[in-house]
């Protein structure tokens, strides 16, 4: 990206209303589902999808694109993410604000990553590795092609979580520094190859910009995918450690504004400033439940800026000690947070085990989320447990009804 020239510009003063619908709006939370791109279109939009262990009603990267474009094939998803053509692959998966699927065009982006991470001894986890399993590694998949951890001879030593094997050590230092790279997974299962043969050449024979290019591009693509964002915000999209970014936001072409209730300056998206000036952004308001690893609720001081909602994932959280449960997902209706519920699936079964709902009127939005949601994963009926308050137990029912 060319570095945008410094002009003056008029310094915006925004409601915090309209610092919301230019977050929504940015996410592809407003408007009709622009389902012409699909699932592929919406990653190059948003830039980056965390992937997460936890499967609850969803993996969280399915649940993304589910709360934007509404009950798509889950097996089109699945493709959409991990899809070869005869030219390379469209994505890869690397470290960006977590374990995330990137698309393909932001490899040259990451050089300095992946850089720093060969700097750093032992690749920067903490575990040794031994230059004859990284030989393995390469051998293996120069000879026989992509490889599972399973093909290197499995992933633990003994039954114990963090009882990596060397291989899986090796392995997972060297996606860390781009010797090999993921572009699939099988069954939740990472599947490795050699870059060369993975990626695009286009790809691969690209510039690489300096750590400095790749700050200001990225807080400028996180400027664009937020919306709106002070400067912490922007940073956390990708996780950037960057000391003092101030001297870098005027080259990202984001133009400073104020939010009202917000305690720190904020960047603006230029093109989401003028549709905010011509009476923008319009469209229904998404009704749906979010994954707690959604990129729109990634930062949880923005999250509670912009919504007001104080949310902490309670997965590693003793059972007892849990308020609103194990996975619980916040419920989105006319552009906010109006509530969450803890669901699991039992047979063709959705169970609510946890719903707070925050005010009267999300019950009716709650019910139609629960619906959509079991219906996309092949539930005939709902079940709901506990409800907060428990007023709202009875209405809820009735609706689901």
């Amino acid at each position: 990206m060319t570095d945008v020239t410094s002009v003056p510009v008029p310094h915006t003063e925004l409601s915090a209303a309209e610092a919301r619908r230019l977050a929504l709006h940015a996410q592809r939370l407003i408007g009709v589902p622009d389902r012409r791109g699909g699932v592929a279109g919406l990653l190059q939009h948003l830039g980056a999808v965390q992937l997460d262990t936890i499967s609850v009603l969803a993996r969280s990267h399915e649940l993304v694109p589910y709360a934007r474009l509404g009950a798509i094939g889950r097996e089109a998803i699945e493709h959409a993410y991990w899809n070869h053509e005869a030219h390379g692959a469209s994505t890869f998966e690397y470290w960006a604000h977590a374990a995330c699927i990137l698309p393909v065009q932001d490899w040259p982006t990451f050089a300095y990553r992946r850089a720093a991470f060969r700097a750093r001894a032992n690749g920067g986890w903490g575990m040794p590795t031994t230059g004859e399993a990284e030989a393995m590694v390469l051998g293996k998949l120069r000879d026989e092609g992509p490889c599972m951890t399973s093909d290197f001879g499995g992933a633990r030593k003994s039954a114990e979580w963090w009882d990596w094997s060397e291989s899986k050590v090796a392995v997972e230092k060297m996606l860390a520094t781009g010797d090999v790279v993921c572009v699939e997974r099988r069954g939740w299962r990472r599947v490795y190859d050699l870059p060369e043969r993975a990626l695009p050449k286009a790809v691969l024979d690209a510039p690489e910009p300096t750590r400095e290019e790749s700050h200001v591009r990225l807080l400028a693509q996180a400027g664009r995918r937020l919306g709106v964002g002070t400067i912490g915000d922007l940073a956390d999209y990708y996780r950037l450690k960057i000391p003092d970014a101030k001297p870098l936001m005027e080259r990202t072409g984001l133009i400073p504004v104020t939010v009202r209730g917000w305690s720190h300056p904020a960047w603006a998206d230029p093109a989401a400033l003028e549709l905010l000036a011509a009476g923008g952004p319009r469209g229904r308001h998404r009704t749906t439940l979010l994954s707690p690893f959604d990129s729109l609720i990634w930062e949880r001081d923005r999250m509670e800026r912009i919504f007001g909602m104080v949310h902490r994932i309670e997965a590693y959280t003793p059972a007892a000690k849990r308020v609103h449960g194990y996975f619980a997902m916040p419920l989105l209706a006319g552009g906010k947070l109006l509530g969450r519920v803890d669901p699991k699936r039992e047979g063709k079964t959705l169970v609510a085990r946890k719903v707070s709902l925050d005010t009267a009127n999300a019950v009716q939005p709650m019910a139609d989320a629960l619906r959509e949601a079991a219906l996309w994963v092949g539930c005939d009926a709902v079940a709901v447990e506990q409800v907060t308050p428990p007023t709202a137990a009875g209405a809820l029912r009735i609706a689901l009804s």
